[in-house]
């Protein structure tokens, strides 16, 4: 029996935030692709200290999702 993943955005339940990689891998973009969006305002990010985040609900939002 093959063994079937849960959808990307299963490993966003219970969590604040993620990285810009993480978003990257939901979204199915790469890491550089990813960090160009967040740049040009494309991807809902906030800035904490030299680190680029994630808040899963803006994201969610952003992709229509209800939650």
């Amino acid at each position: 029996m093959t063994e079937r993943k849960g959808s990307p955005l299963d490993d966003l339940a219970g969590k604040a935030t993620i990285s810009v990689e993480q978003a990257a891998t939901v979204l199915g973009l790469g890491r550089t692709a990813a960090y160009e969006a967040a740049r040009r305002g494309e991807l809902p990010t906030r800035r904490l200290g030299r680190r680029v985040i994630v808040p899963v609900p803006a994201l969610l939002q952003w992709l229509g999702v209800e939650q």
